[in-house]
């Protein structure tokens, strides 16, 4: 008698809260702390900044207060987003038959048909998120306002030896470290040694960088790091620095494009617990006998940079 797969769970509730934070979380800017991540935004936060001119004055006997302080806002409020996919369960039958018989060479595969189809589905909301993080814009569907957009629609705020052009014909293997030195030169003082910066970089600038690292490109030397050639590289893009200063691959971030500044002036806000995040997974057989199953998702996310002037960007 053929084994009959029934779903019979709708996952929701507290359950869905941990998968929330792994469609959302688990992106990989997020995941590495290449931003700060503000939980249970449950309609919008306001981050206030502080600035204020020259404050120590020559003493005399009266209060004098002559020094302006201004108090400006950025504010970040998540966009509600979902997603709403249904499926035949006959799709994914194959690939879960083989999990379950132990053909899968991993051994960490989720433990039910459920899980398996709730974890595919999170890692294609985890891979959306990380390029909405870098790119999104918000007038497009399923997408908000990115790091990159915020920065292209307040360019008039960052101070002009801040924007960096890009180099004519991209970033390769021969000028990459000469374009990461324009970004590192124009770093304002109020960042530079700062222990949480860090310049983020696409992969294609963090390839072009290894590449050049191992040698055979002008200024490097045949011989490469540490005379290894190209066997230098031991795959872990986030241990890269330039200049002492850690390399950030965003994957979401487009190609020829880099942003400099401290992960705490870079945010990303969820409602992780908002009663407006949820996951279930429908098994529409007990309605209309159909082999169909429904995933639906609703959560929120949006970007905010904190302090525009303390950021240098190259290709905006």
């Amino acid at each position: 008698m053929p084994t009959t797969l029934t779903i019979n769970t709708t996952y929701a509730g507290e359950s869905a809260k941990k998968y929330i934070s792994a469609a959302l979380l688990s992106a990989n800017t997020i995941e590495n702390g290449g931003v700060t991540v503000l939980p249970n935004v449950k309609f919008r936060t306001t981050m206030k900044k502080v600035s204020s001119n020259d404050i120590l004055k020559n003493a005399t006997c009266d209060f004098d207060p002559t020094s302006t302080v201004t108090l400006t806002e950025r504010v970040l409020e998540p966009k509600e987003l979902q997603v709403n996919i249904q499926f035949c369960r006959e799709d994914f039958r194959s690939d879960w038959d083989a999990i379950s018989m132990g053909y899968s060479a991993y051994d960490n595969l989720p433990p039910s048909f459920q899980e398996f189809i709730i974890a595919h589905f999170i890692s294609k909301v985890a891979e959306k998120n990380e390029q909405n993080l870098w790119r999104g814009v918000n007038a497009n569907t399923g997408e908000y306002d990115g790091i990159g957009t915020i920065i292209s629609n307040n360019l008039a705020s960052i101070p002009a030896n801040q924007k960096i052009a890009a180099i004519g014909g991209g970033i390769t293997a021969s000028n990459v470290i000469q374009e990461l030195g324009k970004v590192v030169d124009q770093l304002p003082s109020s960042v530079y040694g700062n222990e949480g910066l860090k310049l983020y970089v696409p992969q294609q600038v963090a390839r072009h960088y290894i590449r050049a690292l191992g040698g055979f490109v002008s200024g490097i030397g045949a011989a490469g790091l540490n005379n290894q050639g190209t066997t230098w590289y031991n795959g872990n893009a986030n241990a890269l620095t330039f200049d002492g200063i850690p390399i950030f691959m965003a994957n979401g971030l487009p190609t020829n494009k880099m942003v400099a500044t401290t992960a705490d002036n870079l945010f990303f806000g969820t409602g992780v617990e908002n009663d407006k995040n949820e996951v279930r997974l429908i098994d529409m057989a007990p309605t209309d006998g159909s082999q169909n199953v429904r995933f639906v998702m609703r959560m929120t996310g949006a970007c905010q940079i904190g302090i525009l002037e303390d950021i240098v960007t190259y290709g905006y």
